[in-house]
């Protein structure tokens, strides 16, 4: 086995360019790939400032509804109204003709996902954001 500290002494030694062949090289000989991960860490903001906060999974969505083909406005505007708790029938029927609007916001997920089902269901387009 090569001594660690010399080979280390070495590499310390080539430029830039050298050690950008180098890494081609090994991974041509090896057939690996010295790519960077996907998650790296933070690094701690300038003037000793706390590092930046860590990224929270979203837990609230909302529901757009995109598009309703003429056919299916009727269908549309009953599942608009049982998702869309104590809406009449006369905004349930604007929302529906002025989309894209929203028909859920702030809401949990598995409520969107149920409501985006319904609404597909009955033939509308919808979106999550």
């Amino acid at each position: 086995m090569a001594d660690i500290n010399s080979l280390v002494d070495e590499l310390s030694k080539l430029t830039v360019l050298e050690a950008a062949e180098l890494v081609k090289a090994l991974e041509t000989k090896w057939g690996v790939t010295a790519a960077a991960p996907v998650a790296v860490a933070a690094a701690p903001a300038a003037g000793g400032a706390a590092a930046a906060p860590a990224v929270e999974a979203k837990d609230t969505f909302d529901l757009i509804l995109a598009s309703v083909p003429a056919d299916k406005k009727i269908a549309v505007i009953k599942v608009v109204r049982e998702v869309k708790a104590g809406l009449g029938l006369a905004e349930a029927k604007a929302l529906v003709e002025g989309a894209p609007k929203p028909v859920l916001e702030g809401a949990a997920k598995a409520e969107v996902e149920a409501a985006k089902k319904k609404l597909e269901d009955a033939g509308a387009k919808t979106e999550l954001k």
